[in-house]
């Protein structure tokens, strides 16, 4: 019998960020992904399996959930070098996309083929049967909008499946997946319970407890703004917005693309070229280094205002809160612009996550907490088997 493994997985619309077991493995792929067919050229075949399976993820997905059924992609990095890559539209439903639900069956499929994982999952030839208790979220307005139950049960009850075709290392294996329990966040709460509880659902941030906390959640194509009192969300209060980062991304990647020429291949690029250490908003034009902080400035400029508004509203109808905490992708890409703001104006007691990783991995880590908890008080609510009876 197949052994359940846990899955925290969030489904970022930047990218993927997954924690699987024990929190010994861990997998980030760019949410993009290109209809292919199924026998993609590749240069130096031979030498395919000696190349990173992530830079190659080419597969087949069948599942009752898709719209799309048996479709042929490739998926995250490899899908950024083609010309039909698609990511996530702004407007778009996260729940409802069969976008969504490719890139979080091919992540746990490649979690699955993985060498560590033969004594949890049976293996019959070249197919695996895997069984996974997931913890995920949605944008808050789509739970606020009930679309939770209906995610939820198009994954429960079926049977997924993930073929890789041309594939380093895991080339014409199948994984069916199976769940054996689902559970979907509200982002914003769940972003609260990683700054309060750690992996063993102990409380590590006491300060923060029966403090009143906004909490804005800057993802690619929406913003949650949580509001936290007496030690949970308050439902009424909790706002979702249809704003991201990542219509301005695309907009700086098209004036790039118009005033130097030079074509980026997906939005995680323009990320990149915001966020990086070194040469930070500088580009190569025809092998010179170039700033383009004329057009990152602006654009994102006046995103972090229209951020800064739906602070300053929702803060003015809850004029008793204490600190608002900037997370998610987006907020890293605009931490500097809307601290500026702040100084400027209003002052408000924000705060951001210094560490990179630590605000862009919030909700993977949120998920793994929260269904780690849920295992744990799940089989503490089993009844004790009875012992056998000794015989001589």
């Amino acid at each position: 019998m197949n052994n359940t493994r846990i899955a925290a997985i969030d489904v970022g619309n930047d990218s993927i960020k997954a924690i699987f077991g024990e929190l010994e493995y861990e997998i980030n792929i760019p949410n993009i992904i290109a209809r292919d067919t199924e026998d993609r050229p590749v240069i130096g075949i031979e030498e395919l399996d000696d190349k990173n399976p992530l830079d190659g993820i080419h597969v087949k997905v069948h599942s009752p959930a898709l719209k799309e059924n048996n479709a042929i992609y490739r998926v995250g990095n490899l899908a950024t070098k083609s010309n039909n890559g698609t990511e996530l539209d702004p407007g778009s439903s996260k729940s409802e996309e069969d976008q969504t639900l490719i890139l979080l069956f091919t992540t746990l499929a490649l979690d699955a083929v993985r060498e560590g994982n033969k004594n949890n999952f049976r293996q019959t030839k070249n197919v695996i049967d895997a069984n996974y208790t997931l913890g995920t979220g949605l944008p808050l307005r789509e739970v606020k909008e009930g679309k939770d139950a209906g995610y939820r049960s198009r994954l429960i009850g079926s049977v997924h499946q993930v073929e890789f075709l041309v594939t380093p290392k895991y080339q014409g294996l199948k994984v069916n997946i199976k769940f054996d329990e689902i559970k979907v966040y509200p982002e914003g709460f769940a972003a609260y319970i990683n700054l309060v509880m750690d992996n063993n659902s102990k409380i590590i941030n006491r300060d923060l407890i029966d403090k009143r906390i906004l909490i804005q959640d800057i993802g690619g194509l929406s913003t949650d703004i949580a509001v936290i009192k007496n030690r949970n969300v308050d439902d009424d209060k909790a706002q979702g917005f249809n704003l991201g980062v990542s219509e301005s991304l695309e907009a700086i990647r098209e004036e790039i693309r118009t005033k130097h020429g030079v074509e980026l291949d997906s939005r995680r690029d323009v990320v990149e070229i915001i966020t990086k250490k070194n040469d930070r908003n500088h580009i190569m034009v025809r092998g010179s280094r170039t700033s383009v902080h004329d057009i990152t400035d602006r654009i994102l400029l006046d995103l972090a205002k229209k951020q800064y508004r739906l602070l300053r509203n929702v803060w003015s109808k809850n004029s008793q809160t204490e600190i608002c905490y900037f997370v998610g992708g987006g907020a890293n890409v605009l931490k500097d612009y809307l601290k500026t703001l702040n100084n400027n104006l209003d002052g408000f007691n924000i705060d951001f996550f210094e560490d990179e990783k630590e605000s862009i991995w919030m909700m993977a880590n949120a998920y793994y907490k929260l269904i780690q908890d849920f295992v744990r008080k799940s089989e503490k609510q089993k009844p004790e088997q009875p012992k056998k009876p000794v015989t001589n």
